[in-house]
C-alpha cells in the first residue's frame, strides 16, 4: 500500500537501510479549502453564546475548523501533521479533537486552538481507519484500522506530559503540554504486526499503552459507541457486527447477517440498538439485548458508507455510493430521497435541523434534514416502503419508477478547490504538467512550487506534445498526486543527480558555466525560512559543525558515511537563486522524518529553527548546512570525436573522450577549433583525455577546453572561423544540445557516444 512521506523506512528491516526521504507538497489555491475528498465530520456546538464548529477531515491530509453562521462558513484553523488522508475525527469533550489517518496515527489538537496537535498516538501498524467516541464520557476513543487492530484509548492517561525517555505517544507540540517551547518529538513504538501478537509487554518498556480488543481477522472500517462508552461495537471486511466491552477488551457477541463489508455503525445512547450500513446495499436494526437483527432495509442501490440518527433513534439518514441520500423512519419502514449529488457520500452530521454531507469531492454540502421532526418530510408524501430484501429495491429502480428527491439544492456549501488527478513530468525535469478534477491544465515550476501557466480547459495529451523538449536531464524527484496536489519526493543519492548550468537558469550575477544542482538549491529554497529561524536563534554558527545543538550528531553521522563529496563549485552560501525561491504567500508543506518520532508535516514558514537531525533526514541537513553532497553516478559522458568520411580537417583525439553530461555541442566545437587552430600537441602516450579539467575521474587532465567559460582569448563559438559542425548518426546537431541529449535522443544506443566533426565552407 501507498505510504506518503516515509516510504521505504520499517523498523526492524534486514535489507540495507534506506535513507529517510524528503517530501513537499504543493499549494497554488488559498490554504482555506480542502483540495481532495473530505472523509469525516465533526459538529461542536455552542456551550453558550458564540457560534457553532463544524470539523472537517480531507483526504488532502489536514482538518479545517470551520465557524457558522447562518448561511455562511468560515475556516479559522487548519490543522496539519498527518502525512496521509485523514479517515475519520471524533470530538472528545468540548476542547479536544482526535483524528486518525492511513499514516497509522491517531492524533489529538485542541480543538479551539490554532491547529496545534498536542499529540501523536502511535499503536496501529497499517492504515488507521475509523475512531468512536462515547457522548458522555470524553475520556474515551476507540479506534480501528487495517488488520484488524482496535484499541481503546484512556485519553487521559495517554495525554499525561511524558517523560523524554521515549514513549508511546510524542508530543508535537511541547509549547501546549510541557511549555518548553522546545518542540522534540519522543522516540516512538514499535507498531505491532498483527491483531494477535499484541502484548503490552513487548509492545514498550514504560508509557501508556491502549487496550486492544482483539479477535477480528481482517480490516475494520467501522465502530461506534454508546453515551456512557461502557459499550462498542466494531465492523469490517468480515461481514459480522462485534460487540466488546471497552474496559477490558473482551467480546460479548457476534452478529451475522451483511453479506459485505460493513461501513457504517450507529449506537443509540442506551446501547440497546444498533444500526449497521453495509457495502450489500443494505441497513440492518440490531437488538443486542435479544442478539438479533430485527429489521433490514433496502433503500439504497449500492453500497451504504454513512449514517445518521436523530437523537431519538426513530429515523436514520443513510448516504453512499448511490450518491443519494435518504431518510428512513425505523417504525415504520417509510423512505424518501432527499437529494442526489455528484459524488459518493462518506459522512453525515446532523446539525440542528439541517445535515452536513461529507463526500468524495472538496466540498461540503449542508441539506434540511427537519432533524428535531423528521416526520414533518415524511408527511409531505413521496415516499416508498423499504423491503427487507437487497433486490427489491434495486428493482423498483430498474423498472423505471424513478425517485424524485425532496431537495434539489442544497442550503450551503463550503467549497473546495479542485483536486489534480492526472500529472506528467516534462523532460526538462524543473516542470510538471497537471489536470485537476474540473479539467483544468497547469504548468507547475516544481523548484519554485508555483503554477507558471494556466492552460484552463485544454487537452492534457495535446498540451503534453506541445511542451516536449528534446532535453536529457536525469530523474532527480519523483511525483504523486495522492493527496489531491502536488507531492514532489526527493530521495538521496538519486536527487542530487540533475545538474544544470546557471546561465540555462538565467541566474544573474554567477559565472554561465557555474553547475548548479537542483535537489541542492531546491533543498536551500524550501529551508531558506528555517535557516534564517535557526541563525537568529543560534548565532551565525548554525552550520552542521558541533556549534549548534545538532550538529555533532550530523557530523559523527558523516564521518562514518564515506565517500561524500563536498560540492566544490559552490562556496558554502545560504543564498537562493529566484529559480529556487518558494512562495510564502501559498507555501508548500514539508512532509519528512528525522532519527525520532516518526514522519510529520508542516508548512515551511512554520518552521522555527529548532527542528534537527531528530525531525530532518541527515542527508538535508548536511547539504543545507554543510553543503555536503552524496557521491553521485552519471555526472560524465564518455565519447569519441572523429572527423567526417573524406573531410581534410583531422585533430589529434585517437582516444576517448570524457566531459560533464551537461556539457554543450558549442563547447565540442570551441574545442575542436582550438586543436585546428591552436594545433596544441597532445599526450600520445595517453589516448584517453578529458573535456572537464579540474574534475577528478576523468584519465588525463586536459587544459585545452573544460566545462568553465573558453577562456583562451578566442571570441565565442558563434563567431569563429573556420565553422566547425558537429554531427552524431549523420545529422547536424544544435550548438545548444548537451552530450547527454544527443546519446538520448540521437544515438540511442548503450556504448559510448560517437561524435563526427567536419568544417562547413563559405561562412
Amino acid at each position: 500500500m501507498h505510504r506518503v512521506g516515509s516510504a521505504g523506512n520499517t523498523a526492524n528491516s534486514t535489507r540495507p537501510r534506506k535513507e529517510k526521504r524528503l517530501t513537499y507538497v504543493l499549494s497554488d489555491a488559498d490554504d482555506t479549502k480542502h483540495c481532495a475528498g473530505i472523509n469525516c465530520l465533526a459538529v461542536l456546538k455552542a456551550s453558550v453564546s458564540g457560534c457553532d464548529y463544524l470539523f472537517t477531515g480531507s483526504r488532502d491530509g489536514t482538518l479545517k475548523r470551520w465557524a457558522l453562521a447562518e448561511d455562511a462558513a468560515t475556516c479559522s484553523a487548519t490543522f496539519e501533521s498527518h502525512v496521509d488522508w485523514v479517515n475519520d475525527a471524533v470530538l472528545a469533550g468540548d476542547n479536544t479533537l482526535v483524528s486518525c489517518s492511513s499514516d497509522t496515527t491517531l492524533k489529538t489538537w485542541n480543538c479551539l486552538s490554532d491547529g496545534t496537535c498536542t499529540r501523536t498516538l502511535r499503536q496501529h501498524s497499517d492504515y488507521v481507519t475509523c475512531l468512536a467516541a462515547a457522548e458522555k464520557n470524553s475520556n474515551v476513543v476507540a479506534s480501528g484500522g487495517l488488520g484488524g487492530e482496535v484499541f481503546v484509548w484512556d485519553l487521559e492517561a495517554a495525554l499525561t506530559p511524558v517523560s523524554k525517555s521515549g514513549d508511546s505517544m510524542e508530543d508535537d507540540s511541547s509549547s501546549v503540554v510541557n511549555g518548553s517551547g522546545n518542540a522534540l518529538p519522543i522516540t516512538s513504538l514499535r507498531t505491532i504486526s498483527s491483531s494477535n501478537s499484541i502484548s503490552v509487554h513487548t509492545t514498550q518498556s514504560h508509557g501508556y499503552v491502549p487496550v486492544p480488543a482483539k479477535g477480528h481477522k481482517e480490516s475494520v472500517y467501522a465502530l461506534a459507541m454508546n453515551d456512557s462508552g461502557s459499550l462498542l461495537v466494531s465492523g469490517g471486511t468480515e461481514k459480522v457486527v462485534r460487540v466488546w466491552d471497552p474496559r477490558t477488551g473482551s467480546k460479548t457477541m457476534k452478529l451475522r447477517g451483511h453479506t459485505d463489508n460493513i461501513r457504517a455503525l450507529l449506537l443509540d445512547s442506551t446501547g440497546r440498538y444498533c444500526l449497521s450500513g453495509s457495502s450489500d446495499s443494505m441497513i440492518r436494526l440490531w437488538d443486542l439485548g435479544q442478539q438479533r437483527c430485527v429489521h433490514s432495509y433496502a433503500v439504497h442501490t449500492d453500497s451504504v458508507w454513512a449514517l445518521a440518527s436523530t437523537p431519538t433513534f426513530s429515523h436514520v439518514y443513510s448516504g453512499g455510493r448511490d450518491l443519494s441520500l435518504y431518510l428512513t423512519d425505523l417504525a415504520t419502514r417509510e423512505s424518501l430521497l432527499l437529494c442526489t449529488g455528484e459524488h459518493p457520500i462518506l459522512q453525515l452530521a446532523l446539525h440542528d435541523d439541517s445535515i452536513w454531507a461529507a463526500t468524495t469531492d472538496s466540498s461540503v454540502h449542508r441539506w434540511p434534514a427537519e432533524g428535531r421532526n423528521p416526520q414533518k418530510i415524511i408527511q409531505r408524501g413521496g415516499a416508498f416502503l423499504a423491503g427487507n430484501l437487497s433486490f427489491s429495491r434495486a428493482r423498483v429502480s430498474l423498472e423505471g419508477s424513478t425517485l424524485v428527491p425532496v431537495y434539489k439544492e442544497p442550503i450551503f456549501t463550503i467549497p473546495g478547490t479542485p483536486g489534480i488527478v492526472q500529472h506528467e513530468i516534462l523532460n526538462n525535469r524543473r516542470h510538471v504538467l497537471t489536470k485537476d478534477t474540473a479539467g483544468s491544465v497547469k504548468l507547475w515550476e516544481i523548484t519554485r512550487g508555483v503554477v507558471i501557466e494556466d492552460y484552463g480547459k485544454a487537452t492534457f495529451e495535446e498540451k503534453k506534445e506541445e511542451l516536449f523538449e528534446m532535453v536529457s536531464i536525469p530523474a532527480w524527484f519523483t511525483v504523486d498526486t495522492r493527496l489531491g496536489s502536488l507531492s514532489v519526493h526527493l530521495d538521496t543519492p538519486q536527487c542530487f543527480s540533475a545538474e544544470m548550468y546557471s546561465v540555462d537558469l538565467n541566474i544573474v550575477g554567477k559565472p554561465e558555466d557555474d553547475k548548479v544542482n537542483l535537489a541542492r538549491e531546491t533543498l536551500k529554497g524550501l529551508l531558506a525560512h528555517w535557516l534564517a529561524k535557526r541563525k537568529q536563534r543560534f548565532g551565525v554558527q548554525a552550520s552542521a559543525n558541533g556549534d549548534a545543538p545538532s550538529g555533532k550528531e550530523v557530523t559523527t553521522r558523516i564521518i562514518t558515511h564515506s565517500r561524500i563529496e563536498v560540492d566544490s563549485n559552490t562556496e558554502n552560501d545560504s543564498m537562493v537563486y529566484p529559480p529556487f525561491e518558494f512562495s510564502t504567500a501559498s507555501p508548500p508543506s514539508v512532509i519528512t522524518e528525522g532519527s525520532q518520532g516518526g514522519p510529520w508535516r508542516k508548512k515551511i514558514t512554520d518552521l522555527d529553527g529548532t527542528e534537527d537531525e531528530k525531525d530532518f533526514p541527515w542527508w538535508c541537513l548536511d547539504c543545507v548546512l554543510n553543503n555536503r553532497l552524496p557521491p553521485r553516478e552519471n555526472t560524465k559522458c564518455s565519447f569519441y570525436l572523429h572527423p567526417c568520411e573524406g573531410s581534410a580537417v583531422q585533430i589529434l583525439t585517437q582516444g576517448k573522450l570524457s566531459a560533464p553530461r551537461i556539457l554543450r555541442i558549442h563547447k565540442v566545437v570551441n574545442y575542436v577549433i582550438e586543436k585546428m587552430v591552436l594545433d596544441k600537441p597532445l599526450d600520445s602516450a595517453n589516448p584517453d583525455t578529458t573535456l572537464a579539467p579540474g574534475l577528478a575521474g576523468g584519465p588525463v587532465q586536459l587544459s585545452a577546453i573544460g566545462d568553465g567559460s573558453f577562456r583562451s582569448g578566442l571570441k565565442p563559438w558563434q563567431k569563429l572561423k573556420p565553422s566547425i559542425e558537429i554531427l552524431c548518426n549523420n545529422q547536424v546537431l544544435s550548438p545548444e544540445m548537451s552530450l547527454a541529449t544527443v546519446r538520448a535522443y540521437i544515438w540511442k544506443k548503450s556504448e559510448d557516444l560517437v561524435l563526427n566533426y567536419r568544417v562547413v565552407q563559405g561562412r
